[in-house]
């Protein structure tokens, strides 16, 4: 909960400061992250294959920063931070999933992120007009509406399946960004997002031959 509530807190910070694209193309580092904190904390193997996808993932990160060719501002720095922290709470929520199952685990992480950032709303609280209300009603029933349906998805079908899909997320910022915000379209973080996105599928879709290769068959099937 600690670690999801800076991480939210962060994101939050970054999103008023950066446009909504590259906000959400830096967000993607967060599983690369996690599989270096897999094998600093959980004791799983760094293949080969990980560390090239986590090479090409940061490689990425800097399409998009151009550190030196463009000036890297508070919100970059964090949703790099952000990152992270979202990388620790999957991590940590991973393991306390499997010792306590995930209803506890994801009650406990609603409850403890609502407690953690009620200090920082109460720090810089406006009372909301009557479309600001409707606003941030909408939001919360798109943001359960996605956490419901990609539960569903998770139940139906194999990350391999969903993680792809996931990442049509930077399509829908992209065009948010541009149509609605006036942000424009920037070729280097549809570029950089896509360097991370390959990475990233790649390095999910390479895990998913290898668990089928070590599946042990019933007696009768043959080994494939």
């Amino acid at each position: 909960g600690l670690a999801h509530t800076v991480g939210v807190a962060l994101w939050f910070f970054a999103m008023a400061r950066i446009p909504i694209a590259d906000v959400t193309a830096m967000n993607y580092l967060a599983p690369v992250y996690v599989a270096v904190g897999a094998a600093l904390f959980l004791g799983e193997t760094l293949h080969l294959r990980r560390i090239l996808a986590v090479a090409a993932a940061l490689v990425g990160a800097l399409i998009i920063l151009r550190p030196g060719f463009r000036e890297v501002g508070p919100g970059h720095l964090a949703m790099l931070i952000a990152a992270v922290f979202f990388a620790a709470s999957y991590l940590i929520a991973k393991r306390m999933a499997d010792e306590t199952g995930p209803e506890v685990t994801v009650t406990m992480l609603s409850i403890s992120v609502t407690i953690g950032l009620a200090p920082l709303a109460l720090m810089n609280w406006v009372w909301p007009n009557g479309e600001e209300f409707l606003l941030l009603l909408v939001v919360a029933f798109l943001a359960t509406a996605g956490h419901y349906t990609m539960s569903l998805a998770l139940a139906a079908a194999p990350v391999t399946v969903t993680q792809p899909v996931n990442f049509l997320q930077l399509v829908w910022a992209v065009l948010l960004g541009a149509f609605v915000f006036g942000e424009g379209f920037d070729l280097w973080v549809i570029a950089g997002g896509t360097v991370i996105v390959a990475a990233i599928s790649f390095m999910t879709w390479r895990e998913a031959v290898l668990k089928r290769r070590l599946r042990t068959p019933i007696v009768p099937e043959t080994k494939l």
